[in-house]
């Protein structure tokens, strides 16, 4: 090889890891489906700048292909990395992944070089193959991971399984269940946001303590089945369905199919009992216990939460600094399953009297003389309409920061702007996955968008003051 050819050779790779690159960022960002990376993304204009139009020019130019990839898409791809706010986190799975691609592209390159069988080198065929490798290697090994979680949780014949699923408050109910409960038992939760078999099964595998009394687990999905899979999994002694709505309508296309998903959590060898909420479904069964009706004289500030609930045959009067009267819903879950493990009434009134909110979901922050309403990780109309109301509740000038709702509807984002309208001074809209419709609607005294988040600190520098109130609803990450 003379150094043209090396030259060319390096470059080849180069191009092909920068392509993989961007392809398993994309992959882990949409759960490592090609199918939704490809048909659900949410920004398909990427797929052509940073995949299809580098793989034209490459056959196109071919020898002088190296000038536009050092000149541009390099440093193109360089620059969009940099400005992800949910940059690839750098796993086995990516490790192999890269490692796999880097190997083959190597050895398909010196083939064809030493064998003089092409002047341009391969990209397409070690993409291919990589992916193909990978997702077998990994399939092979999530079924090993799946077994030994299954042997782990079948050797702790004394642990009670909690599983929580809904549409919206997943993981709020799952920490209010957690905490509540962790006033009388050994009590470990999936950390975070956790909800994907995948994830449940390395939550199990590497972080379930033996001692542990009891195990609450939130479940997600975006298809049918997926509930069911970590039914099947953990076989839950005690699951929970919460409320019910139109969210992720882009995957399940109707209300009906999220219900029915949802209610796969029932499918329980082991059930004991159910707790579903009344906007799921009204089919009696006999261990089924149905929620969402039994809170009364409800009063949300934002100072917290109080209401009245019927517990043990008598009305108890709970108050919690949490805020959202929406929370009460999660509360009462909570409030439900502590009665079915036995927990005595005062002893549930004290636990829910020292619940803390849960970080990004209508945390209150005060700094600066401003009140800050952390709404990040909330994406429902319910949860994002308290937000505004909880705002109106101030008496000085009030600044909402959204994306508006993700994987919704254009009627429930109308609803959600009607709302920003009669309350908000300011709004600042991030992102363009619903910038044409806010721009259109919004009739707020001061409108700012926000097509790069990156501005979002400084503009909020420039535009707020002391006293204040500032409401995060929803934070999107950028590649949506």
């Amino acid at each position: 090889m003379d150094y043209t050819q090396i030259f060319a050779f390096i470059t080849n790779i180069l191009f092909v890891m920068t392509l993989g690159w961007y392809l398993i960022t994309n992959l882990q960002w949409y759960d490592y489906r090609i199918e939704r990376v490809v048909l659900r993304h949410h920004k398909t204009w990427w797929h052509i700048v940073y995949f299809i139009v580098p793989f034209i020019v490459y056959y196109t130019i071919q020898e002088y292909f190296w000038i536009y990839f050092y000149a541009a898409f390099f440093p193109a791809i360089i620059l969009w990395h940099r400005k992800l706010d949910k940059k690839v986190v750098l796993t086995w799975r990516v490790k192999r992944f890269l490692i796999l691609l880097f190997s083959i592209t190597l050895f398909l390159d010196m083939l064809l070089t030493f064998k003089g069988l092409a002047d341009t080198y391969s990209v397409f065929f070690p993409l291919l193959l990589t992916y193909i490798a990978s997702w077998a290697t990994e399939k092979f090994l999530f079924m090993a991971y799946k077994r030994e979680a299954s042997r782990k949780v079948a050797s702790m014949s004394e642990l009670t399984i909690i599983c929580v699923t809904g549409s919206y408050g997943k993981t709020s109910m799952k920490n209010f269940i957690a905490q509540v409960l962790g006033q009388k038992f050994n009590v470990y939760a999936t950390p975070r946001s956790v909800n994907t078999l995948g994830g449940i099964i390395r939550d199990v595998n590497e972080s379930l303590p033996a001692n542990t009394q009891v195990y609450i687990c939130e479940a997600g999905a975006r298809e049918v089945g997926d509930i069911y899979a970590i039914t099947q999994l953990l076989q839950p002694q005690i699951v929970v369905v919460g409320k019910v709505g139109p969210q992720h309508l882009e995957y399940f296309k109707t209300l009906e199919r999220i219900q029915r998903t949802k209610l796969e959590i029932i499918q329980s060898n082991r059930l004991k009992r159910a707790f579903i909420h009344t906007s799921v479904t009204d089919e009696a069964h006999e261990k089924v216990t149905f929620f969402g009706d039994e809170i009364h004289n409800l009063n949300a500030t934002l100072e917290g939460i109080d209401f009245d609930m019927a517990i043990n045959g008598a009305i108890e009067h709970f108050h919690t600094s949490v805020l959202g009267g929406f929370q009460s819903i999660n509360i009462n879950a909570a409030i439900l399953i502590a009665s079915e493990m036995g927990m005595a009434s005062d002893e549930i009134v004290s636990a829910v009297k020292k619940l803390k909110s849960v970080e990004h979901r209508l945390e209150r922050i005060d700094a600066g003389g401003k009140i800050i309403l952390d709404d990040g990780y909330n994406g429902n109309i319910d949860g994002m309409l308290e937000g505004v109301r909880l705002c109106s509740l101030h008496s000085g000038r009030k600044v909402i920061v959204t994306p508006g709702l993700v994987e919704s509807t254009y009627d429930l984002n109308s609803e959600l702007i009607n709302a920003i309208n009669g309350v908000f001074d300011i709004a600042i809209i991030t992102g363009a996955l619903n910038a044409a419709q806010f721009d259109k609607e919004l009739r707020v005294p001061q409108k700012i968008m926000l097509a790069d988040k990156s501005q979002m600190v400084k503009t909020l520098g420039e535009v707020t003051r002391a006293g204040d109130i500032i409401l995060f609803a929803n934070d999107a990450p950028n590649f949506i």
